[in-house]
């Protein structure tokens, strides 16, 4: 899969290692003490002989299952996945392994067909969806999903259509990026046609389309940073589902976005407390909401921001959370073998995805 924005667009072929060596190699690592294993190859699943034998090299190097949950194990394999290629061969293998051990990165980029054809990429979408949601519900591998906005073509409307598809599946995180105009890239030959303006210093990020203002990228900035930190950290799953009630989790997201940089004026040194006190600053007092529910509101935004604070093993103490604190604080971040921080916070020691509709 070419995209245009991507520098693998301007590869002429690929090729494999021959396959036995190079999974002696990987041993040899193994046997080193080598645990955390990362490929950078983004069509690891199209060669499927390749894809199932790699899985399965990992898999015999993992306790017993009659032992997985006495002896965790310590192994962390990343990969990145077609999403419209999942043969039920892979899917056999992928299901046999405990949490922890398996992450998937999974570029979408975008839902919207003519955005896809324009770029060159050519994707399933109902394939992708099934494959999304067997992923999700079926497998204990932790989902990176990537979307990509400033797309020649793509209107916030569109990019709010495609993430409220996507995050309706529950993946583990969703990747906001922003389009990159790569040197020598064939994404270039867009730039009139669709009114592309780059920044011309380097990484050379989409400023501006046809169909997208210069605020709108900015907003969108904005809201890519708050959404990593909110979301993709895991650190506020339950009052994620507060924060994103209504019908479109997009444009509740982009309300959220909008109202903490009014109101902070940052989009970096916020802390796990700032964000907890300016979320129970926005759930509660939202503008028109009736006297009536403030209470009950203010009740249940305080469990929320309670469990999720003291889940997440922070031991300070937010304004907005002082009358509900334990005394002695938080208690110390759980800690699980073979977890990555990030997939501990989304609690993938317990096969418990954290973005839930």
């Amino acid at each position: 899969m070419q995209c245009e924005f991507c520098l693998s667009s301007l590869d002429k072929t690929a090729w494999a290692f021959e396959l036995d060596p190079f999974l002696a190699e990987l041993d040899q690592l193994y046997q080193r003490g080598a645990r955390q294993f990362k490929f950078v190859d983004r069509t690891f699943n199209l060669k499927i002989e390749a894809s199932a034998r790699i899985l399965q090299f990992f898999l015999d190097r993992l306790p017993p299952a009659p032992l997985i949950h006495a002896l965790a194990p310590d192994l962390f394999v990343h990969f990145e996945l077609i999403p419209d290629q999942l043969p039920d061969r892979l899917k056999a293998l992928i299901a046999q392994f405990p949490p922890g051990v398996l992450q998937f990165e999974i570029g979408i980029q975008s839902f919207n067909p003519e955005v896809q054809q324009r770029i060159s990429r050519r994707q399933d979408h109902a394939k992708t969806l099934a494959n999304l949601d067997w992923l999700v519900t079926q497998s204990q591998a932790h989902l990176h999903t990537d979307l990509i906005f400033g797309l020649p073509g793509e209107t916030l409307a569109s990019f709010a259509q495609g993430f409220d598809t996507l995050y309706a599946l529950r993946p583990h995180e969703i990747q906001l990026g922003l389009l990159k105009r790569l040197r020598g890239t064939p994404i270039a030959r867009h730039t009139e046609a669709w009114g592309m303006v780059y920044d011309a210093e380097p990484p050379y990020a989409v400023q501006q389309t046809s169909v997208l203002s210069r605020d709108e990228v900015q907003r969108f900035v904005r809201l890519a940073r708050y959404w990593d930190l909110v979301a993709n950290s895991g650190r506020f799953s339950r009052t994620l589902a507060l924060l994103l009630q209504g019908p479109s989790p997009f444009a509740a997201f982009l309300a959220w976005s909008d109202w903490l940089w009014q109101h902070s004026g940052q989009t970096s040194g916020l802390s796990p407390e700032a964000l907890v006190d300016h979320l129970f600053d926005y759930l509660v007092a939202q503008p028109g909401q009736d006297p009536k529910v403030v209470h009950l509101v203010r009740d249940s935004v305080l469990d929320a921001l309670l469990a999720d604070y003291l889940a997440s093993g922070a031991r300070a103490r937010p304004r907005a959370l002082l009358s509900v604190l334990p005394a002695q604080g938080p208690p110390a971040a759980r800690s699980s073998a073979g977890l990555v921080p990030r997939q501990q916070q989304h609690g993938l020691g317990a096969n418990a995805p954290m973005i839930t509709p």
